[in-house]
């Protein structure tokens, strides 16, 4: 997955405890965080009867490895934590490039103006082209540009968070980097992950990429008008959804013609009546 497919971002920064300690922070390039202490102090640290005694000058590297995922699960918690006390739905909405992302947030965002109060975090490596096509429709919409990034992780969607109005916002969807492989590691703090599975793709797919699959609350199955002149075996993704996404709910819909977006809009709105502490019928 992402810890090796070199797609980890190398950062550095610095943590300051004091005036004679600090500490110097990098990823390398499997995303683990290395940690250097550098201490400047030349005597004995309390309760460390052992150390040596350090000349004035005197470097100290103290190595500490911490998993990329570790700390991404730490921050979308936080997220989570923060979305929740803003009683934002959030949904992470991850597919494959060209599986109907950007199209299905035009109709909902139209569909659903006058139910819900709603703003959008478009990912991609460069562009801004789909968030372009949302400005207009929702309170507000941010795009995250990932440049080498394959996804995006709970660090982007915190920072992306913070630049919106959150006060009244009742659905915040998270359009990811089209992939369906490195985004399915990267929790990012969401209330819901949809995945979608447009019909062109085939219908192996579940079996192709199943750690997105079974990380799905929901999977759509999108772009259903094109499933006759594709030659779609509807049974056999059908199929391939129920033995690796069991946990999953599924809604087949197509955005041009707005075939089954009905169920969808009243997914959405189950959703936010939940989180109101409202009573809903589940269609899904």
């Amino acid at each position: 997955m992402c810890e090796d497919c070199g797609c980890n971002r190398s950062e550095s920064f610095h943590l300051h405890t004091g005036a004679a300690d600090h500490f110097h922070a990098h990823r390398d390039a499997r995303g683990r965080v290395q940690v250097h202490a550098h201490s400047h102090e030349g005597h004995h640290r309390h309760g460390d009867a052992h150390a040596p005694e350090e000349r004035p000058g005197e470097t100290r590297d103290i190595e500490v490895n911490r998993s990329l995922l570790e700390v991404n699960d730490r921050l979308a918690e936080r997220n989570r934590g923060y979305f929740r006390a803003k009683n934002v739905t959030v949904l992470n909405l991850v597919s494959s490039p060209g599986a109907g992302k950007t199209a299905l947030l035009e109709r909902t965002l139209e569909a659903m103006s006058g139910r819900a109060r709603m703003a959008v975090i478009v990912g991609d490596l460069a562009t801004e082209n789909d968030a372009e096509r949302l400005r207009g429709r929702a309170a507000e919409v941010v795009q995250v540009s990932t440049g080498t990034l394959c996804h995006l992780d709970a660090g982007m969607v915190s920072a992306a968070a913070e630049s919106l109005d959150l006060d009244g916002i009742d659905l915040l969807f998270i359009e990811n980097v089209g992939n369906l492989v490195c985004p399915a590691s990267f929790d990012l703090g969401e209330t819901r992950r949809v995945v979608l599975l447009s019909v062109p793709e085939g219908e192996d797919k579940p079996f192709k990429y199943p750690p997105i699959f079974k990380s799905a609350d929901l999977v759509l199955l999108t772009k259903t008008d094109l499933a006759e002149a594709s030659g779609f075996d509807r049974d056999a993704v059908l199929s391939a959804v129920s033995r690796v996404a069991p946990q999953a709910g599924l809604l087949e819909i197509s955005s041009r013609t707005g075939s089954g977006l009905e169920a969808w809009f009243d997914y959405l709105a189950g959703l936010t009546a939940a989180s109101k502490g409202e009573e809903v019928c589940a269609r899904v």
